[in-house]
């Protein structure tokens, strides 16, 4: 079967669209600004946590829905580890788990929470293909072009239900908040500039 070709390869309006396109570098104040934005959303909510309550009941109580939840929810009471953890002779998380990959920022007074997820075996769901990879990876990439720093984290929520449609609930719950821009609910949100595919 032959291939369709390209209607304007070989003229010059194929070629200079091509060329428009292919390698507008991000400048620093577009990248600061993303960050802001992002920021001017979730400081509030890293503003607002209070330390968790550590009394448990005597008496058993029905599990909370997932809005509530994600509203006591704590990022920073994680554990920050480096993106190369799988690579750690011992994986330090098994089972299920939410993750969250972070940015500190220079000149902003808190992280940036960049993805939310979600998996049945922490200690193998980074490893190999991951969309959110690719994302970092261009996003670390832009940053470090003009010259702007980046600290990025992963932390594990160990807590979380076993079976999958509450856990399920429960990301969805806290993508739904913080408005992480990686995800792929809220990427046309914040107009998120990084791609995981070049093509």
């Amino acid at each position: 079967m032959a291939r369709q070709g390209e209607l304007f390869a070989g003229s010059a309006l194929g070629g200079a669209a091509h060329a428009e396109g292919a390698d507008l570098p991000l400048l620093t104040h577009q990248l600061q600004e993303w960050q802001a934005r992002l920021a001017a959303h979730q400081l509030p909510l890293f503003a607002n946590q209070e330390p968790a309550s550590q009394q448990g009941s005597l008496f058993a109580t029905p599990p909370e829905d997932p809005q509530s939840q994600a509203e006591r929810f704590q990022p920073l009471s994680l554990q920050p580890q480096p993106l190369s953890f799988w690579r750690w002779p011992a994986a330090p998380q098994q089972g299920a788990a939410l993750y969250l990959v972070t940015d500190r920022p220079a000149g902003q007074p808190q992280p940036l929470l960049l993805y939310v997820g979600e998996t049945g075996r922490a200690d193998r769901r980074w490893k190999g293909e991951h969309d959110c990879k690719a994302y970092l990876a261009a996003y670390s990439e832009a940053l470090l072009k003009v010259g702007l720093s980046c600290q990025l984290s992963i932390r594990f929520w160990l807590d979380v239900p076993a079976e999958v449609r509450p856990r399920r609930a429960l990301e969805q719950a806290l993508i739904r908040r913080w408005l992480p821009p990686f995800n792929k609910e809220t990427r046309s949100r914040w107009a998120t500039p990084f791609q995981a595919d070049p093509t």
